[in-house]
């Protein structure tokens, strides 16, 4: 990691993974400059080793290893613990899982009980005091819930578009403030619909992407799960495991990874990436395993079938970053990683033997990732004492849901699956006349 010396305002800068140029983050910077080619940037940072605050600040105990402007209050850091339950039911005596969610014995306190809210923190977090514009998410479910609980606790204007079959997502124990708007594509929909319809409002004035894998500070939030993991074990893990829908969070291990061994204390171990995803919806295991660095085609009208079938919908994004410089493709080969896929019959009983095993219920994507560990277990992959991470990215939702009243989000419009650039102008326009953040 190249050492970093009279940081501007902007206490980090950024670095195209394609060329290597080191250059200034200008305020939203989500590409390299003109002329650089495609490619992912990464945040480079005056600390080479990692300065952990106190546990007091949350997710930001991590901020010298964070692209922020500012700290924010409610945010909680992802929770490593060695497991006893799970290991001894697959064999492994080095089996150490990161927990993101409500799960407060073990110290989780993520009210929308997933790691999206490590991303939605810190990208807010970048924002600093706000671009002065509506920011825009995207979103499956999860990560909606996320930036939505974040925005409205922080008064920042927010527009979500969300896929009208996902919006029991998109609960929350209080109500939100009116700065949070929704729209949807309508029953039928799936992700990759919702990331259109996103695209064509920020084509509008006043509108500005959060930037998906782009942004840098989602992937450094993501990022925190192995920070959480590499500096309670004391050492970099032989093995990765995740499911994935677009992949950014194993980008963001690999990422994380490659600082510690610049950072020299925890070895110099580059974790395999196990990453799977949930049948029948798997474009990232079908490329991988044809060895392609493209996204094979793919059906529109199949895709959308295939996302009502798969239990974790939150992993259907058609177009991941993965053919990208920096992106999965080049983490898997770099990583010497693999990817897998796990049908619902397995995630399912992979869920329920995770909540007897280790006592707390988790998300299906989650459970997708449990399955593929206990599958390469019996394949003989994986061995006894091999050391290794279980990304928990979601769980304790039945808990929380238990102890709290809800509050759903409803939509304030569900377009069509391809609504006309001047349709998206109509609503929009009529959408916030009544409340000013433009």
């Amino acid at each position: 990691m190249e050492k970093v010396t009279n940081l501007p305002a902007i206490p980090y800068k950024l670095k195209s993974v394609k060329t290597g140029k080191i250059f200034d983050d200008k305020g939203w910077q989500l590409e390299p400059p003109d002329g650089e080619g495609a490619s992912l940037i990464r945040a480079i940072y005056k600390e080479d080793q990692l300065v952990i605050g106190s546990d007091k600040e949350g997710l930001f105990k991590y901020r010298s290893w964070l692209p922020v402007l500012k700290s924010m209050k409610g945010s909680s850091a992802p929770v490593t613990y060695k497991s006893e339950g799970l290991s001894s039911v697959l064999g492994l005596k080095n089996l150490w899982i990161t927990f993101s969610g409500y799960w407060p014995d073990k110290g989780a306190q993520m009210s929308t009980c997933s790691f999206k809210e490590t991303e939605a923190y810190t990208v807010c977090g970048r924002m600093g005091d706000g671009l002065g514009k509506v920011l825009v998410v995207a979103s499956a479910g999860n990560t909606a819930r996320a930036f939505a609980k974040v925005c409205s606790d922080n008064k920042i204007p927010l527009l979500l578009c969300v896929p009208e079959d996902n919006l029991d997502s998109l609960w929350f124990d209080h109500q939100l403030d009116e700065c949070i708007r929704l729209v949807c594509t309508r029953s039928g929909s799936d992700y990759f619909d919702a990331i259109h319809l996103s695209n064509i409002i920020v084509s509008f004035p006043g509108f500005i992407a959060e930037g998906g894998a782009k942004n840098v500070a989602r992937r450094d939030g993501m990022g925190t799960t192995v920070l959480s993991a590499v500096t309670t074990i004391g050492e970099i893990p032989k093995y990765y495991f995740q499911a994935v829908g677009s992949g950014t969070g194993a980008i963001a291990a690999w990422e994380a990874n490659l600082r510690f061994i610049d950072d020299g204390r925890f070895g110099k171990q580059k974790m395999h990436l196990m990453v799977s995803q949930n049948s029948p919806f798997h474009p990232i295991y079908d490329a991988w395993k044809a060895s392609s660095r493209d996204i094979l085609p793919m059906d529109d009208d199949h895709a959308r079938h295939c996302v009502n079938i798969m239990d974790a919908k939150v992993l259907s994004n058609r177009k991941p970053p993965y053919s990208i410089v920096g992106g999965l493709f080049d983490a898997l080969k770099d990583t010497d990683g693999d990817v897998s896929i796990v049908t619902n019959e397995e995630s399912r009983c992979a869920g329920r033997l995770f909540k007897d095993v280790e006592g707390i219920d988790i998300h299906p994507a989650a459970a997708v990732a449990v399955a593929s560990l206990s599958n390469e277990v019996a394949r003989g992959k994986i061995h006894a004492d091999d050391l290794i991470m279980l990304n928990i990215t979601g769980g304790g939702e039945a808990l929380f849901k238990a102890e709290k009243n809800l509050y759903y989000l409803k939509p304030d419009y569900i377009f069509d699956i391809n609504p006309s650039i001047e349709k998206v102008d109509s609503v929009l326009k009529e959408m916030f006349t009544s409340v000013e953040v433009l």
